[in-house]
Order: structure tokens, then C-alpha cells, then sequence
């Protein structure tokens, strides 16, 4: 069997360390003893301990980005929504490395402390792709803003009951979130149909309620 890249080494190594010996007890040199590596290596896959537990910031930053870009005014909130979607897909996809991150996030204040930086990094970018499809006047600034953080809200907190293993289809969860977050605000002022689809295995009319409500019409859907 081939051997692991290196970063994925040291990447396994830190993480298995941190769970015996705490985060604060290991050191690089303990993580690039245990991966079988230099220093040198170390510091070309991350910059500092630290960034081992966060290593796909930067790259999940620049992929809401890039949804968000490629939406248009008809589809904007189909864009908001599949952006987070992206994040929550990339930690359900890490499994045992996401709850081990979870575990160390709780306990290290220094961790925690980064995680928050990071969501806030979110929320600004989701915050200034809606004030701008709100027409970005003064009036639209706080409705952007309370969007944005009831969008980052919604996936935290999907993302959170999975963790803790409350949320068996983490998918349908937020999906579910997603519908009531985009129903706490209406009409945005648009003249156009916007339509979203969200996936769940609900019965029909399990959902009609809610999607009349979100509509504004008791009678729309029959």
C-alpha cells in the first residue's frame, strides 16, 4: 500500500496527539516525530500548530465566494442557501476529523476563539453579496445583515446537532433550517419569482403548511 502524503501524516499525527496529550502539551515536534517527518515539512503544508485544525479556511472561503459569483438576481437565494451547503458538506465529509475538531474547539479557548473568527468571516461574506442584491442602500443594510447571520445561525446549527449525533440525515436538517430561515424574511422587494428547492423526506402535507406560510397565501397551493 502506497504510503499517505505528508500532510495527511501530520495531519492524522497532530490530531491523535492532541487527543492523548492535550492540545496545549503538544508540540511540532512531537506531531512531525509521529508523521515521520522534518520541520521543514511541517511548515510548507501549514503555518503554524494551529492551523492544523483549521486547514481548509481560506479554500471553503474562496468557494462561497465563488457560488455566490455566479448567482444572479433571480437566483440569489438559491446561491445563499447551496453556500452554505458547501461548508456543511465539507465537515460531514471529514467524519471522525470534524468531531475530533469539535472535541478540541470546546476545550482549547484559544481554538474557540479562531472558530468564531472564522464564522464571522462567513457571515461577512454572505452579509455583503445580500445587502448588494437588496440594491445596497442604507435602508437594506440591517435586513442584510440579520439575513446573514439567521443564514450562518441555521447551518451552525445543523451542523452542531450533527456533531453531537442528533442529526442522523444532516442534509435533510438543513434543508429543513434553510426553509425556515429564508421564511423569516418575506418578500425582499423583488418583482421577480424566485424559486427554491430544498430536498425532504417529510410527507406533503407535512410541508404544505409551512410552504403557504412562506408564500403568504393559505390558498396558493390548493
Amino acid at each position: 500500500m502506497p504510503e499517505k502524503p505528508a500532510k495527511q501524516r501530520l495531519t492524522e499525527a497532530a490530531f491523535a496527539l492532541f487527543e492523548e496529550r492535550g492540545y496545549d502539551q503538544t508540540t511540532v515536534d512531537d506531531i512531525t516525530e509521529r508523521a515521520r517527518v522534518g520541520r521543514s515539512t511541517f511548515f510548507r503544508a501549514f503555518r503554524s500548530k494551529e492551523d492544523v485544525i483549521f486547514p481548509d479556511h481560506e479554500v471553503l472561503l474562496s468557494a462561497i465566494e465563488a457560488r455566490l459569483a455566479g448567482s444572479d438576481p433571480r437566483t440569489a437565494l438559491v446561491a445563499v442557501t447551496e453556500a452554505a451547503r458547501l461548508v456543511l458538506r465539507h465537515y460531514v465529509a471529514e467524519g471522525d476529523l470534524a468531531l475530533a475538531r469539535y472535541r478540541l474547539t470546546r476545550s482549547v479557548p484559544a481554538l474557540r476563539a479562531r472558530e468564531i473568527a472564522g464564522t464571522r468571516q462567513y457571515q461577512r461574506l454572505f452579509q455583503e453579496f445580500v445587502h448588494r442584491w437588496m440594491g445596497g442602500g442604507e435602508e437594506t443594510a440591517l435586513r442584510a445583515e440579520l439575513m446573514a447571520a439567521a443564514v450562518v445561525t441555521a447551518h451552525n446549527h445543523v451542523l452542531r446537532r450533527w456533531l453531537r449525533g442528533q442529526a442522523a440525515d444532516p442534509e435533510a436538517a438543513f434543508d429543513s433550517a434553510m426553509a425556515d430561515t429564508v421564511a423569516l424574511f418575506g418578500s425582499t422587494g423583488e418583482t421577480e419569482t424566485t424559486v427554491v428547492a430544498f430536498r425532504t423526506g417529510k410527507d406533503l402535507s407535512a410541508v404544505l403548511p409551512g410552504l403557504r406560510k412562506l408564500l403568504g397565501d393559505e390558498g396558493a397551493l390548493g
